[in-house]
């Protein structure tokens, strides 16, 4: 499934400039930009390599600028935007961005047709650049100015910022260290001329910095260019890196780097291309965490790994897919991280300590484990090494943890720590948490369910009979409680969260937890309520808004500064990951006439491929129409959940018609005249 862009899209920048692409290398790092090349945010680079993989993140190469010289005269093929200029405007010559397996360029400038293809090498901090020239009526020249940042990659850089303008260059090969902290830089250009002319290029701006509140202009340093002469048919393979790279073959890694893709594709045994797409959308979140486990980065650009967004996505984009040995490595990663009973909420990148604030990764991790087992039977993992680490947050729970999580004395849990957000509903500027929601959360309870039931069922299994039968009757009290505590008559649903005689009936996804978890915490009838409820005042069709519009503190669009956005984080911005527990829900729920539903939801949302980050899944929508896509251009558990949902109740059989409705059928949207009505009814 190839996603393209032709000249409607690539000649206007205001247009372009609204697509991204991305590759990732396994590490944590990546490749990204827009499609005409322009850096938007401070997180696009050539280069951007994970120094203590999966985090320490550094631009190293922001850009590498191209222009070709022919006939005496110059074809500049990049494009930058400066404080109050767009210069130089060579997007006019880009006829084509195709993002397949890799993302594709093709330009055309003075009778020289010219495809360049970006690559990231998997499990190395290298991106390879390959030129193709596919016609031209005689040699040209080929000029390449690389422009270097070399900082962390949530800062900016500045001229005069201790850069050392040394470097070595020899035979096609160019190596500097930027600065003392920075990662080294290796440049393989075959068969190129290098003209040293070190010097800072000033101001350039960064759009969606700016939109987001945030500091927005940067320099960045040139050290010289390169030159090469290429004619008809000729190709070059540039090579950029953290090692040296000059006994290497450009073309040979890329076409390995296809072989492991089609070959990920291949063992996940889906065969429809929307599938497919995201099978390798969900590779570039696996990476590496020390020196023979794997993690999950939560998000792109900006996110590390998250206990909570990796418990989540692992069934998606591990189990779905047949990459039991990864979902094996990161359980087994995030268990020996394991602090009083509480696995981190997140591996911050600029400290070594993880974070333990978060009430439900631990929780989540139970679900993750017991869907590890059920796709695997590796009896020996989970009773050896997880069910003894299952045991230990349990007990932990009940007496009491971190940031005042304990189990109550009618078995639910419960936490009142005034300065955290401990739920997934986390959102905090300086010391403002904006949905607290202290006490007891129903999705919490609902997981706490679950992970009861689980850990009980796996020792009836694989542990003891003691155990199983503890836990079976802790569940039935936790269940009994939760009907007790939760239900709202009045509303007929879920309060969203209890703290003693406060309860709270902001109506959120939350709720619908405790349908869509493997156990069912409230009976079925009720699930009916719950789903009426979620269904007519949160659904659209990119996912659940976190808060109905109906609520006075509803915010329909995520923009702003930073207290603006998590102002609206999780205040109506909608959700693209519910649409995993939501399919769960109205298939369990409403059977067949739900499948059918979630068949269409999933073909429409395929169309988003095109937009933000191109062939991945934003994380999140606003809330009001036109649900524009923002937050994070590619986030794991959005890409897991739709993958998880669509194989495994095989949501898309058809590969021949991924994305149109065949002509004698409407949307069952259109059919049912929309959700609400049909509830109406």
């Amino acid at each position: 499934m190839k996603i393209t862009f032709d000249t409607h899209t690539t000649f206007s920048f205001n247009k372009a400039t609204q697509h991204e692409w991305l590759e990732t290398n396994g590490l944590g790092g990546w490749a990204s930009s827009t499609i005409i090349g322009t850096n938007t945010r401070r997180y696009h680079g050539l280069l951007v390599a994970a120094s203590r993989p999966p985090i320490g993140r550094q631009v190293l190469l922001s850009k590498l600028d191209e222009t070709l010289n022919i006939k005496g005269k110059s074809y500049p093929l990049y494009c930058n935007s400066f404080q109050g200029a767009i210069v130089p405007e060579g997007y006019i010559f880009l006829q084509q961005m195709v993002q397949g397996i890799f993302p594709e360029f093709y330009y055309e400038a003075g009778g020289v047709k010219l495809k360049k293809t970006i690559v990231c090498v998997n499990g190395e901090n290298t991106t390879v650049i390959l030129y193709e020239v596919l016609a031209a009526p005689e040699g040209f020249e080929l000029a390449l100015n690389p422009l270097v940042a070399a900082r962390d990659f949530h800062q900016l850089n500045h001229a005069g910022n201790h850069f050392s303008t040394n470097f070595e260059y020899g035979e096609g090969r160019f190596f500097c260290q930027p600065t003392a902290s920075s990662l080294p830089l290796h440049l393989v250009v075959p068969g190129a001329e290098f003209t040293s002319a070190p010097d800072w290029y000033y101001n350039f701006k960064y759009q969606e910095e700016h939109q987001r509140g945030q500091d927005s202009t940067e320099d960045l340093f040139s050290y010289g260019k390169f030159t090469v002469r290429l004619e008809a048919g000729q190709k070059i393979g540039v090579i950029a890196s953290t090692q040296p790279c000059m006994d290497r073959d450009a073309f040979d890694m890329v076409q390995q780097e296809e072989t492991r893709r089609k070959e990920i594709v291949k063992e996940s045994g889906v065969n429809h291309p929307i599938l497919q797409k995201l099978v390798l959308a969900g590779d570039q979140f696996i990476v590496q965490r020390g020196d023979n486990l794997r993690s999950i980065i939560a998000g792109y650009h900006w996110f590390s790994d998250w206990g909570r967004d990796t418990m989540i996505s692992l069934p998606g984009l591990c189990l779905t897919t047949g990459r039991y040995a990864d979902a094996r490595k990161i359980l087994h990663a995030f268990s020996k991280h394991l602090n009083q009973g509480i696995l981190p909420n997140r591996f911050p990148d600029d400290q070594h300590v993880p974070e333990y604030n978060t009430m439900d990764a631990t929780l989540w991790f139970f679900v993750a484990v017991y869907k590890y087992y059920q796709a695997t039977n590796d009896k020996a993992f989970v009773a050896m090494t997880l069910l003894p680490v299952m045991e230990d947050i349990l007990n932990w729970h009940q007496k009491g943890t971190h940031y005042g999580i304990h189990m109550a004395e009618d078995g639910l849990l419960a936490a009142y720590a005034d300065d955290a957000a401990l739920s997934w509903m986390d959102a905090k500027v300086d010391n403002w948490v904006v949905t607290p929601r202290k006490g007891k959360p129903v999705e919490i309870n609902a997981l706490w369910y679950n992970a009861i039931e689980i850990y009980a069922r796996l020792q009836k299994e694989l542990g003891s009979r003691e155990a199983y039968q503890l836990g079976k009757q802790l569940a039935r009290k936790v269940r009994k409680s939760f009907l007790k505590t939760f239900w709202n008559e009045k509303l007929n649903c879920l309060y969203d969260c209890v703290d003693g005689d406060f309860k709270d009936d902001s109506i959120r996804p939350n709720q619908l937890f405790a349908v869509s978890l493997p156990f069912m915490v409230i009976p079925p009838k009720k699930a009916w309520g719950v789903l009426k409820q979620v269904e007519s005042r949160l659904f659209t069709p990119f996912g659940l808004r976190s808060l109905c519009k109906e609520n006075p503190a509803y915010k329909g669009v995520y923009d702003g500064d930073q207290w603006q956005r998590d102002g609206a984080y999780h205040q109506g911005t909608v959700w693209s990951w519910l649409i995993g527990p939501y399919i769960d829900a109205i298939i369990r729920v409403k059977g067949e006439l739900g499948r059918e539903q979630a068949r269409w939801l999933i073909r429409d949302f395929a169309d988003h491929f095109r937009d933000a980050g191109t062939g991945s899944v934003s994380e999140i929508f606003d809330g009001d129409e036109p649900q524009s896509a923002k937050g994070c251009i590619a986030q794991a558990w959005s890409v897991a959940e739709l993958l998880r949902v669509s194989v495994a109740y095989q949501l898309l059989e058809d590969p021949t018609s991924p994305f149109a409705p065949p002509p004698h059928r409407k949307p069952v949207m259109q059919e049912l005249v929309g959700i609400k009505r049909y509830w109406e009814c």
